[in-house]
């Protein structure tokens, strides 16, 4: 068994503006940043071996910013735990991809479902399960993974068999969701901060 954290990013501008970032490669703002630290300060003293991270920077920055309060190495990072691909949505403000395209569930040209991310998203905490248990095995390993909204919301719909998130929860960027792994097995435990 093994602890996944999922910790989904500091605040970025385009965060702030409700601007859809997908794969665009935002920086942290300077309320991402404390965003970041207020997660570190959450996790203090839960015992995580290590830290894992989307390659984009503004998960990626945020991960660094948790490894160094916590005292752990920089993180390794994951390419399929990065956000959701928007695909024609990608830029547009939350206001406008709704009214153009209806919800989140729309089929939008080039961009990848729920059900699309999960997979990708699952696959990849495998992954980092696997590894984590091959490093301290027979102990559980507890581990941080860095990433996104809509990643965090695809996991949680998936796990929850589409109970959760609920429609209107936002995820608070520093949210902190808690699942298990086993071999073929993701469980939520608990998730924090969630506004």
């Amino acid at each position: 068994m093994t602890l996944l954290t999922l910790v989904r990013h500091g605040q970025t501008d385009w965060n702030l503006a409700h601007r859809i970032q997908g794969t665009t490669d935002i920086p942290l703002n300077d309320t991402g940043r404390a965003d970041a630290r207020w997660a570190a300060g959450q996790l203090a003293g839960a015992g995580h071996h290590a830290i894992y991270s989307s390659p984009l920077v503004r998960a990626r920055e945020t991960a660094e910013i948790i490894a160094s309060q916590l005292g752990l190495p920089g993180p390794q990072l994951v390419p399929d735990v990065r956000e959701r691909e928007f695909g024609d949505g990608e830029g547009m403000l939350v206001a406008d991809y709704i009214e153009t395209y209806g919800d989140w569930l729309a089929e939008v040209p080039g961009a990848e479902s729920l059900h699309e991310v999960a997979d990708r998203a699952t696959a990849a905490l495998e992954g980092i399960a696997r590894d984590a248990r091959r490093r301290s095995a027979p102990v559980a390993e507890s581990v941080i993974v860095v990433t996104h909204g809509g990643v965090i919301r695809s996991l949680l719909d998936h796990v929850s068999g589409g109970t959760l998130p609920r429609v209107g929860d936002v995820l608070r960027n520093g949210s902190i969701h808690r699942f298990e792994a086993s071999p073929h097995s993701l469980r939520l435990l608990e998730e924090t901060a969630v506004l």
